[in-house]
C-alpha cells in the first residue's frame, strides 16, 4: 500500500522505457508499452467509471458489470468470450475500484487482434434483458453471494467496511466497491442498461497494450477494431471526484466475530494522494516505511523483536486513490497482551521515535528500496500494464511514473520526518479500529 511503489515501473534512464500515447478519432485513448522479451502481449481496456460514479441507491452496479461484461453480446454467445480466450492459450479477468473498471487478456502476440475484436464487441453490443434467467439478473445474484462469501464472512473486511464508511463519510468512496446488499439486490436491467449506455463508450476508455508490439502495430489494429465504434455522446467530463474532508472527530470502530482468532488494533489518520500532493505523499511513503514498513522498521524492531508486545506492527498510506486516503498504523498483540497495553506502547514508541528523529541511513535504505521495487516491476508485463493503466485512468501523467525512482530517492530525512509528524501530531483526529473475537472482549 505504498502508492507509486506499486504504480511506477521505470528506471532513471528515460530511454530505457518508452511508452507511446495517441488518441483514436472516436476519442479512445491508447497507451503502448513495448516489451520485446517474449512474443506475449497484455491487452487492457480501462473505463473511466468505478464505484464512485454510481448514482445514489445504485451501489455495486460498477462491480456487477465486471461480471455481466463476460456474458452475451450481439455476436458472442454466453460463455463464448472465455472459451475464445482459453482456446487462444490466454487468460482474462477484470477488476473494479472506486475510480475505474478494467478488463484484460494476456495472450501470445498473434492473438492480439482477436482480443481487440472481443473487447470492441462488448464495448457497445452487450445484451441486457429482463429475462429472470438472463445474464444481468443471474450475475446480480452471483454478486450477492460474492458479498456474503468474501465480505460478510470475513471479519477483517467487515471492519474495514465500517472504518471506510466513517473515514470517507459523505464522499463517494464511503460505500464498499461491492455495494450494499440491499441495493445490489434491487438493481434492475433498466439500471444496467442506463449505466452501460452512459459509461461504456470509446471516448470513456483507455486501451493499454504492453508487450511485443510497436506503436504502429497497435495503432493499425486499434483503428481497425475500436476505430469504427461511435461515441455515445452521453459521457460527461465531470465525475464524482471531490475533495475529501479532513477528519473532524476521533471515533472508535469495533467489529467482533467468533471467527476472529487474533485481535488487531489500528488507527486511521488523514493522508493524501500522489495526485493531490505529490511531494507530501512521497515523503509520507518514505517516512511510514521507516516507521513501520516491514521487519526492518523501527516499530517492528522495538515492539516485536525487543519488547515482545506484538506479533506484527506496521504503517502505510493509501496514496494511490484519486481523492486521497488514510495513513494508518496497525498492530496485533502477543499472547497475553491486551489491546490497551499494545495501543499505549505503540503510541509511546511513535512519540519517542518522532521526537528523536530518523537516522538518515534508515531513510536512505527505504528510499532505495522503494525506487528499486518500482524499477523491478518492469520484470512483470502485467504489472506494468496495470500500473500505467491505473495511473493514467485516474488522471495521472505517464511522466510521473518514469520520474518516480528519482523523485522518491530525492526525499530528504527532514521531509520524511515532517510528513510523519504531521500525521501523528497530538491533536490529530483519527479512527481507532479494533477487531475482536467476541463482545466480551470488546467491553
Amino acid at each position: 500500500m505504498t502508492g507509486l511503489a506499486a504504480l511506477a515501473t521505470a528506471d532513471t534512464d528515460p530511454t530505457a522505457w518508452a511508452p507511446s500515447q495517441f488518441t483514436l478519432d472516436n476519442g479512445m485513448a491508447v497507451l503502448v508499452l513495448p516489451d520485446h522479451r517474449a512474443p506475449v502481449v497484455t491487452h487492457m481496456v480501462w473505463y473511466r467509471v468505478g464505484a464512485m460514479d454510481e448514482a445514489p441507491g445504485k451501489s455495486g452496479i460498477a462491480h456487477l458489470f465486471e461480471h455481466v461484461m463476460f456474458k452475451q453480446t450481439d455476436d458472442i454467445a454466453d460463455g463464448e468470450f472465455d472459451r475464445i480466450v482459453t482456446r487462444s492459450g490466454g487468460r482474462s479477468n477484470a477488476g473494479t475500484s472506486w475510480d475505474y473498471t478494467v478488463y484484460y487478456e494476456q495472450v501470445a502476440k498473434q492473438h492480439l487482434a482477436t482480443m481487440m475484436a472481443l473487447e470492441a464487441e462488448r464495448m457497445t453490443d452487450l445484451i441486457i434483458d429482463e429475462d429472470p434467467e438472463g445474464s444481468f439478473i443471474t450475475e446480480r445474484d452471483v454478486v450477492k453471494e460474492e458479498r456474503r462469501q468474501t465480505y460478510e464472512s470475513s471479519p477483517s473486511r467487515m471492519l474495514q467496511e465500517k472504518v471506510f464508511a466513517e473515514f470517507f463519510r459523505g464522499h463517494p468512496y464511503e460505500i464498499s466497491i461491492i455495494g450494499r446488499m440491499e441495493e445490489v439486490g434491487a438493481l434492475t436491467p433498466q439500471d444496467g442498461q442506463a449505466f452501460y449506455d452512459t459509461f461504456y463508450s470509446p471516448e470513456n476508455a483507455i486501451l493499454v497494450v504492453a508487450g511485443d508490439v510497436t506503436p504502429d502495430e497497435v495503432r493499425r489494429l486499434a483503428e481497425e477494431h475500436y476505430g469504427p465504434k461511435q461515441p455515445s455522446g452521453l459521457v460527461s467530463d465531470r465525475r464524482n471526484w471531490q475533495a475529501l474532508a479532513p477528519l473532524d472527530r476521533t471515533v472508535a470502530v469495533i467489529h467482533t466475530d467468533p471467527k476472529v482468532r487474533q485481535p488487531v488494533w489500528s488507527r486511521y489518520y488523514d493522508g493524501t494522494s500522489l495526485l493531490l500532493d505529490r511531494d507530501r505523499a512521497l515523503a509520507l511513503e518514505v517516512g511510514l516505511q521507516v516507521l513501520g514498513g516491514g521487519s526492518t522498521s523501527l516499530l517492528y524492531q522495538r515492539l516485536v523483536e525487543e519488547q515482545k508486545l506484538a506479533i506484527s506492527v506496521g504503517s502505510a498510506v493509501y496514496s494511490f486513490l484519486r481523492d486521497g486516503g488514510p495513513a494508518l498504523i496497525y498492530a496485533s498483540p502477543s499472547p497475553g497482551v491486551s489491546l490497551e497495553t499494545l495501543e499505549t506502547a505503540v503510541m509511546q514508541e511513535i512519540a519517542a521515535l518522532l521526537e528523536a528523529g530518523f537516522d538518515p541511513a534508515d531513510v536512505q535504505r527505504v528510499r532505495n528500496t522503494l525506487a528499486a521495487d518500482a524499477i523491478y516491476q518492469r520484470d512483470s508485463q502485467m504489472s506494468m500494464a496495470r500500473s500505467f493503466g491505473a495511473w493514467v485512468t485516474i488522471g495521472g501523467d505517464v511522466q510521473d511514473l518514469l520520474d518516480y525512482p528519482n523523485d522518491v530517492r530525492a526525499v530528504t530525512t527532514e521531509q520524511a520526518l515532517a510528513a510523519v509528524r504531521q500525521v501523528f501530531r497530538p491533536d490529530a483526529h483519527h479512527i481507532e479500529a479494533r477487531l475482536l473475537p467476541d463482545m466480551e472482549d470488546a467491553e
